[in-house]
């Protein structure tokens, strides 16, 4: 008798490919289908939406068995979701890209910067259901142990219930131990881009990025800021069209006429 098919899932990162949260991602998703895991080879954290345009890139095996097989890439984390769409899915697309887990937040704004969202976007832009997770936490050897059922159940979720059209989910996950679960919105925070600024023996001045993060709606319980803080998970359903709608028919008022 045919062995029935598994599901495929790709599996991408920023942390680079040996990062103690892609491995701890690797385990659960083997649970459910065969994974292929294309993520680079040094840590791109930060790097949003960014591709590399210029120079050549590399997509190195690492690791190959049946059902699992593992590469590394020269590029960014948005380059590792191409390459394997372009090198590795040409036939059929995998049924499920997973980014992360990322060691460090990518709650509300912080979402605008981060590559391992990105690389969940890219998925989406490709009509493959797609999410991102991370852990507030950027220690290389952070507990991934509270959060693991939580990752289990969202995988066995999305792969049995299909994502809406052009949407992706950006998951979040407090330090220490849950209270619950939070379907919620992004939060209305930024970064205060504030820099220290170094001044050499010679006179060279050089910017070292610091800030601070300002939340500001702190009382709205329905952000993922607010799950975060009181330990939920947060779980933010987000589209790849940036439209504003809201203000649509009134810009073409305003434009229109141009």
């Amino acid at each position: 008798m045919k062995k029935p098919s598994r599901p495929t899932i790709l599996i991408t990162n920023d942390d680079s490919v040996y990062s103690k949260g892609i491995c701890e991602l690797i385990k659960i998703a083997r649970e459910f289908g065969d994974v292929v895991v294309v993520a680079p080879d040094r840590v791109r954290s930060g790097m949003s939406r960014a591709i590399t345009h210029a120079e050549p890139m590399r997509l190195n095996m690492l690791h190959k068995e049946d059902g699992f097989v593992v590469y590394s890439s020269s590029g960014t984390p948005v380059d590792c979701v191409k390459l394997a769409f372009f090198a590795l899915f040409k036939e059929k697309r995998p049924e499920l890209l997973l980014s992360g887990i990322n060691h460090g937040s990518n709650a509300s704004v912080n979402a605008v910067y981060s590559a391992t969202v990105g690389a969940a976007i890219e998925g989406c832009v490709n009509n493959v259901p797609s999410v991102a997770l991370s852990l507030c936490d950027h220690d290389e050897n952070a507990d991934f142990s509270h959060i693991l059922p939580v990752v289990r159940s969202i995988i066995e979720k999305t792969l049995t219930n299909p994502l809406p059209y052009a949407t992706y989910l950006n998951v979040n996950f407090p330090t220490g131990e849950l209270a619950g679960v939070k379907v919620c919105r992004q939060a209305d925070a930024r970064w205060s881009e504030e820099y220290d600024q170094k001044v050499s023996d010679y006179g060279d001045v050089s910017y070292l990025l610091a800030g601070y993060f300002d939340d500001r709606e702190p009382q709205s319980q329905d952000t993922d800021e607010w799950a975060l803080t009181h330990q939920c998970a947060s779980i933010v359903p987000s589209k790849v069209d940036m439209t504003n709608y809201e203000c649509l028919s009134q810009l073409k008022d305003l434009y229109g006429t141009i």
